[in-house]
């Protein structure tokens, strides 16, 4: 029997419901922030995320990298043949490509990111980060603005603006997290001039005062692009600033979390209380009723121009995304007061799961504790 397709025409419901899943458990943030979003671009950027996040699963948790990457790209050959594996998300990502014209080079760039990230890459300075983040995170970001129609140069500039900059956030606050898992991505360069060997550190990787500086570094050329996109995301259909900007905010405000810890993301990893958030998604409101400044356009960074110039060379497809984009049926305060809730109940629900997990683990301790006695 044929499956009931949404409104959308690209998916399933059972396979958009299947992606809403994998971000529910990996990817708390995007899954609250996507609901202030119009419906059919949710539908499509969830689409999008989940094959994100099931494509850096897929090699993060592999134990044989290069292999996972390899088939990652055979995946990507079939989704673009219009043969996806029978997957929820391949499925439903080969409608998103179809429907909204997403060039290869940006989902092939995202896998050369994952890739990197299996070589055990490091990178020399700022620039060498800003190349890891365009594939890694600017790729979502100009795929993101293809789903509300954005197509311009310059749009698409300021959207790899804030990938990039989410990406720094990213790292900033990861570095003990990176660290033990054999990992730096604080440009080196930085780490030598502060007295640091990075081989040296990350045998026994400590909060010092080289590493505060990194962070600091790397937190405020992450704000410069954080305020270079909010001329971008201005010229985004006003029903979809909203749900932008809640990321915009809710990941710049990780890196005040950082700073409000000292710097130290080595000893332990930032967390935005839910209250912070609260007072954070309330100031959407302003940011999405008062248009940005006018500035002078900047140019792309050199590091995300390859992704601009590759929408820019392909066909624009013969669906308009920005001329279906209709506002949701709820208030913008309606909707704000809805994704507060709803963090509110995400948050529940990790600490039930945190909870349950630490009885699990006693339980297991008291019964080896007791097979040990039962030994003796």
């Amino acid at each position: 029997m044929q499956e009931t397709m949404l409104d959308s025409n690209f998916a399933s419901s059972a396979d958009l419901a299947a992606c809403r899943a994998t971000l529910r458990d990996g990817s708390r943030s995007f899954y609250a922030a996507s609901f202030l979003l119009p419906q059919q671009v949710c539908d499509a950027a969830v689409a999008l995320y989940a094959f994100c996040r099931v494509a850096d699963d897929a090699v993060d948790l592999s134990d044989e990298r290069d292999a996972a990457v390899a088939d990652l790209h055979e995946r990507l050959d079939q989704i673009y043949a219009g043969r996806p594996r029978p997957i929820a998300a391949d499925r439903a990502f080969a409608g998103v490509v179809d429907r909204y014209g997403i060039p290869r080079e940006l989902p092939q760039a995202l896998i050369e990111g994952f890739e990197w990230d299996a070589e055990g890459r490091r990178y020399e300075d700022l620039s060498g980060v800003y190349a890891y983040s365009a594939r890694v995170a600017a790729t979502v970001g100009a795929m993101m603005t293809l789903l509300m129609g954005g197509r311009s140069a310059e749009i698409l500039s300021r959207a790899c603006d804030l990938g990039v900059a989410m990406q720094l956030t990213n790292i900033a606050r990861d570095v003990g997290e990176d660290a033990r898992n054999g990992r730096i991505y604080l440009p080196l360069d930085w780490l030598r001039e502060g007295g640091l060997d990075p081989d040296a550190w990350l045998g026994e990787p400590v909060f010092n005062e080289a590493v505060g500086a990194a962070v600091q570094r790397l937190l405020e050329a992450a704000d410069v692009l954080y305020e270079r996109a909010g001329v971008g995301i201005a010229q985004l259909p006003r029903s979809c600033r909203a749900g932008i900007h809640a990321a915009r905010f809710l990941y710049a405000e990780i890196g005040r979390e950082v700073e409000r810890q000292g710097l130290d993301s080595v000893s332990s990893r930032a967390v935005v209380p839910f209250t912070r958030k609260a007072s954070l998604l309330s100031r959407i409101l302003m940011a999405t009723a008062v248009p940005a400044r006018s500035a002078e356009v900047a140019p792309s960074l050199a590091e995300t121009r390859f992704l601009v110039d590759a929408v820019r060379a392909a066909p624009a497809p013969a669906y308009a995304p920005s001329a279906y984009v209709r506002p949701s049926r709820r208030s913008l305060d309606e909707q704000v007061a809805w994704v507060l809730d709803l963090f509110q109940r995400l948050e529940e629900r990790d600490r039930e799961r945190v909870a349950y997990m630490r009885s699990i683990a006693v339980m297991e301790c008291t019964a080896r504790a007791a097979s040990a006695a039962n030994r003796r």
